[in-house]
């Protein structure tokens, strides 16, 4: 739960940032900057324990969506959506998780369901009504897009590790390695979401860039996938949403947006009220733990 909660602080500050001082320029670039910066952090880890061949290319697959696939598809909704809304709008992904962690084996748990939708109606109570920006359906579909290729991520992550019994900073660092190829390879695209690649950039975004894919990526998305692999399908759906009312109120707060009235603790009532009913029961972790550290 630690790990969650630490990535879920470091995201919050994301949002605002992506509208405040990338948003005019190539989400592509901006997705490819972010995971290149972050795989070359965890390159010296890339050979810890994890086996050349097919675990590498699993872990480099999976990454390409989770992180490289996702991005793409997230940082170009801001073309279209407010901050606030983005983050809003990614409360839908806890029911993802809990479809693809226990709907296809016929596993789905009233609990589990249940805590997803109190969590919804949590993370939608911050922002209800709504504020200045609104959406459109283009950044509408593009989010849940990348809604839905995060949570294929959390879901398979801990199958992944099980398998290869390998260590969360090894495999991550090829999950890293991966998106990063996936983000540069579409770089030629970026013309397609409106801006071209290398335009418009200055000594300041670059700045927000680095921090991006240092803080947030390298080490958020880390933590996240470490402790999703130790918590229960309902327990990590859930968790999702965590960053949403703090995002929506660093976007108010911070960065000056007019979002939603105030209703931050009603919202973070249901969703702690989410994270009680899906950690009871003894439900076990999405997969049991690997004998490594």
């Amino acid at each position: 739960m630690a790990a969650l909660l630490a990535a879920s602080l470091l995201w919050a500050f994301s949002f605002g940032l992506i509208k405040g001082e990338l948003a005019g320029l190539s989400p592509v670039a901006v997705a490819a900057g972010r995971l290149a910066i972050a795989a070359l952090v965890f390159l010296p880890l890339a050979g810890r324990g994890v086996r050349p061949g097919r675990a590498r290319l699993e872990a480099a697959a999976l990454g390409a969506v989770q992180f490289g696939l996702m991005y793409v598809l997230y940082v170009a909704s801001f073309r279209w959506l407010a901050a606030w809304v983005v983050a809003l709008l990614t409360i839908f992904t806890p029911l993802f998780v809990v479809l693809l962690a226990e709907g296809p084996g016929g596993r789905l748990r009233w609990r589990s369901l249940a805590a997803v939708l109190l969590a919804i109606g949590g993370a939608a109570l911050v922002a209800a009504r709504g504020g200045e920006g609104g959406a459109t359906w283009p950044g509408v579909v593009l989010l849940q897009g990348s809604n839905l290729c995060f949570a294929i991520g959390q879901v398979r992550y801990g199958a992944l590790r099980r398998r290869w019994a390998s260590p969360d900073a090894g495999l991550v660092a090829w999950m890293y390695a991966g998106a990063a190829v996936v983000t540069a390879a579409a770089l030629p695209l970026a013309p397609v979401f409106g801006t071209p690649a290398f335009a418009g950039w200055t000594a300041r975004p670059l700045l927000v860039l680095l921090y991006l894919g240092l803080l947030p990526t390298a080490l958020g998305f880390w933590l996240w996938n470490r402790g999703a692999a130790r918590v229960p399908a309902g327990f990590l759906a859930a968790a999702n949403n965590l960053k949403v009312p703090l995002a929506v109120v660093v976007s108010w707060l911070v960065f000056h947006e007019k979002a939603a009235d105030v209703r931050g603790l009603a919202g973070l009532a249901l969703l702690a009220g989410a994270l009680v009913l899906a950690g009871r029961g003894g439900h076990v972790p999405l997969e049991k733990e690997p004998p490594v550290a």
